[in-house]
């Protein structure tokens, strides 16, 4: 039995840059969850190695053979195998076949509990036996968003892969595994980068060889996490090798996107011209992110510099081609930007407002400029209930905020909306402070964005996405699995952190009831739940735990910006030696009104409360309701919730003493309104049955 590392390397057509990294990670998960179901793996270590033409894994003491191990099976009932008589059934007797035993290991058999076992070797897997199956079947469950259908050299067999399989390697240690797959049988070579290889052929004599092999023979850094890491140092090198205090503009997405892109990466730096620094430089640093995939460069104040950093797949002795070939490239979408600009502003923002109508939003919606009217509708609605100013222009704003979407530069960044909306709204003389609230309203666009600069950004921000989830909501156009094409889930999420983070007291569900429009009313329960989901998620995120959200969301509270104030409040509480007690006394009294049928008339009367336990709860929550409601007033939980404290003994003496469902109509009756008026105080901030684990 040989204990050795493994090499499994498939070579294949430029893959889709996109997915990559996602290919190999999973290629390498299934096929080490593979050999562990065989237990042919002795070590949890394994090297994941993924470039633009192959996938590849080390994994580490990987055994030829799996170990023969003594194991209990399980036949079937002794009732069934055995007659009254003590005589083996056909059944059983074909069962013991079925597993490779004959009529003659009756005897061996073991009676467990009324069960019938037999004790059997199962012979351990042998490596080259399984290895192709686990290959393929590995191959299968990759997430490949479109399967190439392709015909090998021989004309006839068809093959399904992400792109056409060139090469396969499997080695283990220095011995080869004979394979095929993909309709490519297994060899001991592999073959490096497309131009720059020093070998045209790459042979290895042992799987430890691989990943330096090919880095020296073939020029390619087979790792992608390695590759991704010299990239990034080598363009923070290339950076501070300019001027001073410059730094590269490096999101993640963009890294990991040219990390797909080259197998051996050569940094180099490009210029443009500095007159297109004129153009807002959003546009800019989009056009080379998005479309060249090139790192814009920008200096200590944040402004854009004319320079930028080039992720190349191949190192001539002289880059001054590559270098100038990109240059080239930029320059005519450079040129556009900026002639898109120049055009713009050629209309203020309130002429551009005008065009509004001419743009559907939806077919069942009507148009931007429709949309924006309902915008400012909402945003009337919010400003007034938080009495924040004597603001009044909210259908002029509304308008403008829009007014980008008819603008040549929008037209071909929409991921610019509300940016340039800002620009053309200083340049058409606009008030700052609308500009600024014209750019914000889009916040927060994706987690962990920034929210809006000033208290009417935030306002109009929330009327915006309210609008987009009451309108969509109606229509049915409801996310469905994982699509969610007009981003519902992310306006939803948007709104939470508004409410949250800005402590905007605002009624959610009477907002929603107040815009949905008629016959809907179903429509709003779909909401605001969808909006409940969200938020669950939300403080999921923030580490609570599940019981202590399912307390505070069991009642789909209207107002959501104090939630977490009353999760660490019922956190305080549930610490409280008294807690329990008083959770339990909660859930006694819910479970009794659930079957009570309750009526307007809630009020009770004391002259009907003849027992002493009664008389002595009624007086006691007349004392703590006031005091409840003023800690409620303040926002002050944790007292409120302490205050439930001194309600133990009344509660308890009520339940010991007290026969709720008297035989007199009218007592029984004043006694549930009794327990209405305590399950009120119990609940003042949460469920508390639900807040104990």
């Amino acid at each position: 039995m040989i204990d050795e590392n493994l090499l499994i390397e498939i070579v294949t057509e430029e893959l889709p840059p996109l997915s990559q990294k996602q290919l190999g990670e999973s290629f390498g998960k299934y096929i080490f969850d593979g050999l562990s179901h065989h237990k042919l793996n002795t070590s949890s270590d394994f090297e994941i190695f993924s470039t633009p033409r192959r996938l590849g894994v080390k994994i580490t003491k990987v055994l030829s053979e799996g170990k023969t191990e003594k194991k209990l099976i399980k036949l079937m009932p002794k009732k069934i195998g055995f007659d009254a008589n003590g005589n083996a059934q056909q059944a059983l007797i074909k069962k013991l076949e079925s597993i490779g035993n004959k009529e003659s290991s009756l005897s061996e058999i073991i009676t467990k509990e009324d069960n019938l076992y037999i004790e059997k070797n199962i012979v351990g897997k042998k490596l080259h036996e399984i290895i192709e199956g686990l290959i393929l079947d590995s191959l299968i469950k990759l997430p490949i968003k479109k399967v190439m259908t392709y015909q090998l050299s021989d004309g006839w067999e068809t093959v399904n892969f992400v792109r056409p399989a060139k090469n396969l390697v499997i080695l283990h240690g220095s011995e080869l595994i004979n394979a095929t797959v993909l309709g490519i049988k297994s060899t001991r070579t592999t073959i490096g980068h497309r131009f720059e290889s020093k070998n045209k052929i790459i042979d290895l004599a042992h799987s430890n060889d691989y990943e330096e092999k090919i880095l020296k023979e073939g020029n390619v850094i087979a790792s992608f996490e390695k590759r991704k890491k010299f990239i990034q140092n080598t363009i923070n090198f290339r950076t501070q090798s300019l001027k001073k205090n410059v730094l590269p503009v490096c999101d993640d997405s963009l890294l990991e996107e040219v990390t797909a892109l080259v197998e051996m990466p050569n940094i180099l730096i490009g210029e443009f011209e500095s007159k297109y620094l004129d153009v807002p430089q959003e546009c800019l640093i989009l056009t080379m992110k998005s479309n060249q995939k090139y790192f814009p460069i920008i200096d200590s104040n944040n402004k854009l510099t004319n320079q930028f950093l080039i992720v190349s797949n191949l190192t001539p002795v002289d880059p001054k081609i590559i270098i100038e070939g990109n240059e080239k490239v930029i320059r005519p979408r450079l040129a556009d930007a900026e002639f898109f600009f120049k055009q713009d502003k050629k209309n203020t923002l309130l002429e551009m407002s005008h065009k509004l109508d001419k743009i559907i939003y939806h077919s069942k919606l009507g148009s931007q400029s429709d949309r924006a009217k309902r915008v400012a509708k909402i945003h009337r609605h919010i400003y007034n209930e938080q009495a924040i100013g004597d603001f009044k222009d909210f259908d002029r704003i509304a308008l403008l905020a829009k007014a980008d979407l008819v603008s040549l530069m929008v037209g071909e960044f929409p991921e610019l909306q509300g940016i340039m909306g800002r620009y053309y709204a200083l340049n058409s003389n606009e008030n700052i402070d609308i500009a600024d609230i014209i750019e914000d309203h889009y916040k927060p666009k994706f987690s962990g964005d920034s929210l809006p600069r000033s208290i009417l950004g935030v306002s109009f921000a929330l009327a915006d996405k309210f609008e987009t989830l009451i309108s969509l909501f109606s229509i049915n156009e409801k996310p469905t699995g994982v699509k969610d094409p007009f981003g519902l889930r992310r306006n939803a999420i948007g709104i939470i952190r508004l409410l949250a983070e800005n402590n905007i007291s605002l009624n959610v569900r009477q907002l929603i009831e107040k815009f949905m429009p008629k016959n809907s009313v179903e429509k709003v329960v779909e909401l605001k739940n969808f909006i409940d989901e969200r938020l669950v998620n939300y403080l999921k995120d923030k580490s609570y735990y599940s019981h202590e959200i399912d307390a505070v969301m069991s009642s789909s509270p209207p107002y959501l910006h104090n939630v977490i104030e009353k999760i660490e409040a019922i956190r305080v509480f549930s610490s409280l030696a008294e807690s329990h007690e008083l959770a339990a006394a909660n859930k006694r009294v819910s479970n009794i009104l659930k079957k009570y049928e309750l009526t307007n008339n809630t009020e009770i009367i004391p002259s009907l409360l003849n027992e002493p336990q009664e008389q002595e709860l009624y007086k006691s929550l007349n004392k703590q309701m006031p005091i409840v409601k003023k800690y409620l007033k303040e926002n002050n939980y944790i007292d409120a919730l302490k205050v439930l404290v001194e309600l133990k003994i009344p509660i308890d003496n009520f339940f010991d003493k007290v026969m709720v469902n008297d035989k007199k109509i009218e007592i029984k009756n004043n006694r549930h309104n009794l327990l209405i008026k305590l399950h009120e105080i119990l609940n003042c901030v949460a469920d508390i049955s639900k807040v104990t684990n």
